[in-house]
């Protein structure tokens, strides 16, 4: 090996250690600012949204034009019949941002659970969230971190869930932080040939949650925060349970193997010595070869802002239709009666209640906590991890993932939606009524 690289390796290696535990801080760390604890990225994004103040719906609105407007300068419509599906609801997205800012539009826009939820839980918030935590990421996947989890967890990821022990650092940062922030860490990666398209399916559809400060807001209109530490580790366990199993089935263990643009792909490390030594090694080569911070900082950032303008426009139209069909069309109801089956061999409370609240999370994750909020305490229970353990809904994930390089068809996340629901209710339903 070129003696001047080792020297550069450990000239170098004050970076993984540094800028690895500032990433660590800002994404897993809890800490507590004017009463609120939350992460660090999570302190900041709040911050930031204070400091601009009325501002923000404007700038939130920007964004959501220039996500509608450059596919259009782009012609990206002409690509696919999906691509041009997209762009149709990203224009409408627009259309329905510049009625809400503006107040002016059909009075259903301005109902509490409409135009003012979709709005403020997640145009507003994600405007932010997503750039500032693109910018922290910088930190934690970029000088070594990932190639030093990697090698320890290996063992563990990949006999269970089919993916590389890197992956491990996306689950958690998914559950402690959000699934935006997941999948700009699992684009990031498997754009760099670290996954492969299967490994990517995996970790954007089994990882990918809401975060636990969201979760808060789930236990809260529940009533679940007596018991928050039984629902928290339970969702964590049944979600990762659920990705286990899906991981070896159809559609997913059908998708291809191949890398991002024909790469070839990383061999798995080989453990030469102490697995402690050999992990520091591929941490140091990692680091070595990553770039400037100021330069690293942009580049995510850059990923940050078009990923945060590609799904803002979509996931406000989504949102909205979705929101539309569940309150005023019986299609809901008809799409439960696929959960009936499952449901009903358990002599649970309110399945059929239950059967639309699990229906009805494929449109948006909060709404079956709305639907069950005066239900009995099991079937609270059982909803809450059902709505974090499905993962996919079309309001926000759906959008998230389409705007990445990973392209799931729509019919695929579909069909493991219903499989992960499927599956968090035959696990859930008998520990809810045990517990309950």
């Amino acid at each position: 090996m070129n003696k001047g690289y080792v020297q550069s390796q450990s000239n170098n290696a004050w970076r993984f250690f540094v800028f690895s535990l500032i990433g660590i801080l800002c994404f897993f760390v809890p800490i507590e600012i004017a009463g609120t604890s939350s992460i660090i990225v999570d302190h900041v994004h709040l911050a930031i949204r204070a400091l601009f103040g009325g501002l923000m719906p404007y700038i939130a609105l920007i964004m959501i034009l220039a996500g509608a407007i450059l596919p259009l300068i782009r012609k990206s419509y002409k690509n696919s019949f999906a691509d041009f599906v997209i762009v149709v609801f990203k224009v409408l997205g627009a259309i329905i941002g510049v009625m809400y800012v503006f107040h002016f539009g059909p009075a259903l826009l301005f109902k509490k659970d409409y135009g003012p939820f979709l709005f403020e839980q997640l145009m507003m918030p994600l405007s932010v969230l997503i750039p500032v935590g693109a910018i922290a990421l910088s930190l934690l996947v970029s000088y070594g971190l990932l190639e030093f989890v990697g090698v320890f967890m290996e063992p563990v990821m990949r006999p269970i869930f089919k993916t590389p022990g890197k992956s491990a650092v996306d689950a958690v940062a998914s559950f402690v932080g959000s699934y935006s922030l997941g999948l700009l860490i699992t684009n990031r990666v498997y754009k760099e040939g670290l996954y492969n398209k299967r490994e990517a399916t995996i970790i954007a559809t089994g990882f990918s949650t809401v975060s636990a400060t969201f979760m808060i807001i789930v236990a809260n209109t529940l009533g679940l925060m007596p018991h928050w530490n039984l629902y928290f580790w339970g969702t964590l366990v049944i979600t990762f349970i659920v990705t286990a199993i899906t991981a070896w089935l159809p559609p997913i263990v059908n998708e291809s193997t191949e890398y991002y643009n024909g790469q070839e792909g990383e061999p798995e490390v080989e453990i030469v010595g102490s697995r402690l030594k050999t992990a520091y090694a591929e941490a140091l080569k990692k680091n070595a070869a990553t770039p400037s911070l100021a330069k690293n900082v942009w580049d995510n950032l850059r990923d940050g802002l078009e990923m945060t303008i590609a799904i803002l426009p979509s996931i406000l139209s989504i949102g909205f239709l979705g929101l539309i069909l569940a309150n005023f069309t019986p299609v809901i109801d008809w799409l439960s009666y696929i959960f009936y089956p499952f449901i009903y061999i358990f002599p649970t409370p309110d399945q059929a209640l239950l059967a639309k609240a699990s229906a009805i999370s494929i449109i948006e994750m909060f709404l079956p906590s709305l639907l069950v909020a005066k239900a009995a305490l099991s079937t609270k229970f059982i909803v809450g991890v059902v709505s974090v353990s499905a993962i996919i809904f079309f309001s926000a994930l759906v959008p998230c993932i389409m705007a990445t390089e990973i392209k799931i068809p729509i019919w695929k996340l579909v069909v493991i939606w219903f499989l992960r629901v499927v599956l968090t209710l035959l696990i859930t339903i008998p520990l809810g009524l045990w517990i309950f």
